[in-house]
């Protein structure tokens, strides 16, 4: 009887399996985050911007303003950036015009590597892409500008839509902006593979029924395609942490 009973649960893991790649293979729809995915970040550059404005504490003082929920409220659009800078003027004592602020917080910055700017438009015509992305306001006028200095078009073309945290009030790793996505988008989360590197957005995403793929810093998100498509070892290994 145990014998027969580990067969059977055997058997259904393997289909299981089978019917996940099957599905997998289906992808029709790719949400990326954007930091640290397509766009470079470097929290160490921001932080040596803040120390040269004379801020020594800064792990301190900006892990205060972390658990006051500063950095996501802004995040979230649900206060305004005068807010925001006002509150970080008086969290760190420091005596600086909006602009040297902005300056020193858009630090955290970096480029956009033209490989993955590559790869967005050869896949342009193969999936439906998406940006998922916690951002704020600040940040955003930044890059956005950064961009189309650098490319002569604009960013968000690459993408069939792209959602801003900032602009919609939601901020993962809360269901609600996934599920949001889904409902305006009008696609399947069978049919969609969500792109991140932090992996409570990955958990949420896997709760939702979504395909996802943790980015680690030790793989470029260029590397999970070749020729355009999903490499079958990604959509392998998608489908193996999926189950867990």
């Amino acid at each position: 009887m145990q014998i027969y009973t580990f067969a059977n649960n055997f058997q259904k893991t393997i289909w299981n399996l089978i019917t996940k790649f099957c599905n997998v293979q289906k992808i029709k729809n790719i949400i990326f985050d954007f930091g640290g995915v397509i766009l470079n970040i470097d929290h160490k550059k921001v932080e040596d911007a803040f120390k040269n404005l004379g801020l020594t504490n800064f792990e301190d003082l900006f892990n205060q303003a972390s658990q006051s929920s500063l950095f996501q409220d802004l995040e979230r659009g649900s206060i305004s950036e005068d807010h925001f800078r006002n509150a970080i003027r008086k969290i760190t004592g420091l005596s600086v015009s909006d602009s040297e602020l902005d300056s020193t917080w858009n630090q955290i910055v970096c480029d956009y590597p033209p490989h993955r700017i590559d790869l967005l438009k050869s896949i342009q015509s193969i999936y439906n892409t998406f940006i998922l992305s916690n951002t704020n306001s600040i940040h955003y006028r930044y890059y956005i500008q950064q961009f189309k200095d650098e490319y002569s078009y604009d960013f968000v073309s690459l993408f069939s839509n792209t959602y801003w945290s900032f602009q919609f009030g939601m901020r993962k790793p809360d269901p609600d902006p996934f599920l949001h996505m889904l409902k305006v988008e009008k696609i399947n989360p069978e049919e969609t593979l969500f792109i991140d590197d932090t992996i409570q957005n990955i958990i949420i995403a896997r709760k939702l029924n979504i395909f996802a793929f943790h980015l680690t810093p030790n793989i470029d998100v260029k590397e999970l395609f070749e020729n355009g498509y999903l490499k079958d070892s990604i959509l392998g290994q998608i489908v193996a942490e999926h189950q867990k």
